[in-house]
Order: C-alpha cells, then structure tokens, then sequence
C-alpha cells in the first residue's frame, strides 16, 4: 500500500485491488479521522480529502495503520433495476460473443453485480461482476448522445447511463429507473459497494 500526497489537500492511498479499496473506503467511513472531510474510492485507490488545518504528513503516516474489516459486503436486498433488452448494439454484442441474443439477456440478467466505484459522469456506476463471455470493447466511434437510462457493457463492467452523455459503451437495453436525483439525498442511488440485480421487463 503506497499513500501520495495530491496538492494541499489530499492523499491517494494505492491499494493494489479493489475489495482494498473497498474496505478502506467502508473504515474511513465507519470511523472518520480527524481532519478527512471526503473520500472517494476509485478502482485501486482511494483518494482522501482533507480540510486546510490538517496535518497531511500525520495522516500519511495513519492511513496504513488502519483496521480493515474482512467483511465490507452488504447484506441489504440488492437494487434491482428494471431493464428492456432493445439496446441498438445487442445484435453486435451477440455476434461479437458469438452467443445469440437471448442467451446475452440470459447471462446478463442472471449476474449479481457490486458497484466497483463510481466516475465518468455522477451517478455513473462501474459495475463489476459480468459474465466473462460478455466483455467486450468498447464502440471504435463513441456516440455523441447515449440516452439516460440506457444499460451497457464495456470490458469487465456493466453500468446504467444515469443522465444523457457522449459514451462508448454498448447498449444493451435501457431502464426507467432514474439511478442520479438532484432532488434527492442522496442524488445517486449508487455507491460503492452497492449490490446490483438487473431484471428483465417487457416493452411497454
């Protein structure tokens, strides 16, 4: 485990992995430090934000020290985000894979997934736990408009479009349930570690 100090205010702790990631994202959370106003946890990092007054190099030196539970999973029923399997490249991702459409709906439909962390835009959850046979790269020529909503894979992950944005990914199906609420606390329905069910629906 490495710690880096980023600017004035912050430190990036390298963890090597992310269930590390995780569990120290869930210490710094359950027992604050002094000074730690934020944290943010990325894939095998996690950035820590600290108010002016505090002391970087003191809590540098603490970080590592910190106890990690083995045990960050959580035990609540998983989201489960209704989804319509029409998205524009299920044929390709089909061909690509060389199973057929029904057979991707099946083994994306059937994974239990965790959110790994979030980024991109806010509310964008990269989502880990996709049936292998289901990675694939992202489009050569991003679309300048993904539609809110809309469920994709790209690689290892899956994720749901919480607002319209340009992306790469490959669209699978979409989904009615608003996951990013600037009216609501909080805004996301996602966070780190977050257990994910998608659900297939029929069109309406």
């Amino acid at each position: 485990m490495k710690v880096r100090r980023v600017g004035d205010t912050a430190l990036l702790v390298e963890t090597g992995d992310l269930a590390t990631a995780h569990r120290m994202n869930a210490a710094l959370r359950d027992v604050p430090l002094p000074g730690v106003v934020d944290v943010i946890p990325g894939e095998r990092t996690v950035l820590v934000v600290a108010d002016h007054s505090a002391d970087l190099s003191r809590l540098a030196a603490r970080l590592p020290q910190l106890r990690l539970s083995d045990d960050v999973v959580s035990h609540a029923a998983p989201l489960e985000i209704p989804v319509v399997y029409d998205g524009e490249d299920l044929d390709e991702v089909a061909s690509l894979t060389g199973l057929s459409r029904e057979e991707v709906v099946r083994r994306h439909s059937a994974g239990s997934y965790t959110v790994a962390y979030l980024g991109f835009s806010p509310g964008f959850g990269y989502l880990s736990g996709l049936d292998p046979a289901l990675h694939v790269p992202r489009r050569e020529s991003p679309r300048k408009a993904v539609p809110a909503g809309s469920v994709a894979v790209a690689g290892p992950y899956a994720a749901v479009y919480p607002s319209r944005s340009p992306g790469g990914w490959r669209l699978l199906g979409h989904s009615r349930l608003p996951l990013w609420d600037v009216s609501r606390e909080p805004p996301s329905l996602l966070r780190p570690g977050t257990q994910v069910r998608f659900v297939p629906e029929e069109r309406s």
